[in-house]
Order: C-alpha cells, then structure tokens, then sequence
C-alpha cells in the first residue's frame, strides 16, 4: 500500500467524506452524539488504510465543485457503512 499523506490529510478527508454525505461530524460531537474521541481517531484510521486515496480526493473534489451532497459513499471508503449510517440517521 502507498501512504498517501499524514494523519491529518486523512481526518481531512474523513470529515470531507462526511460534509459531502450531509454529516456536520464537529456539530454532532457538539451535542454529545459522537461515542468517543477515540472513535473519532478509529475512522481516521480506517481512512489512512483505504487503497484509494487518490479516487477519494476526485470523489470529494467532484462534489465540492458541484456543489451537491452525494447520495453515498464510494465503495472503496473505508467508513462507508458509519458514515452512510449518520446520513441516514440510523446511526
């Protein structure tokens, strides 16, 4: 696997990933809805462990460029199942 950025790069892309499904992940820790701040490391990990990072950054560029949310995650995100979840708010 190739690293694709730090850390940060990826908690970037997660909370870029979640804004783009029409999750505000910073207003849900704000209401006390997030379990933990270690979960919130957990997704970032998963993230830094995706194989495609770069169809990511064209995925969310796409949106933002469009202005649109997205109806789902890619198939390859790594949090796409939470995340599509909090969208959906089952979660």
């Amino acid at each position: 696997m190739k690293r694709f950025g730090t850390f940060e790069t990826h908690a970037r892309l997660v909370e870029r990933m979640a804004t783009t499904l029409g999750v505000d992940l910073e207003e849900r820790a704000q209401r006390g809805e997030e379990p933990s701040e270690e979960h919130a490391v957990e997704r970032v990990y998963r993230c830094m462990s995706c194989t495609e990072p770069e169809l990511c950054t064209r995925f969310l560029d796409l949106h933002r460029d469009l202005d649109v949310t997205a109806a789902e995650a890619p198939p390859y995100c790594r949090n796409r199942a939470e995340l599509q979840g909090l969208a959906d708010g089952s979660s």
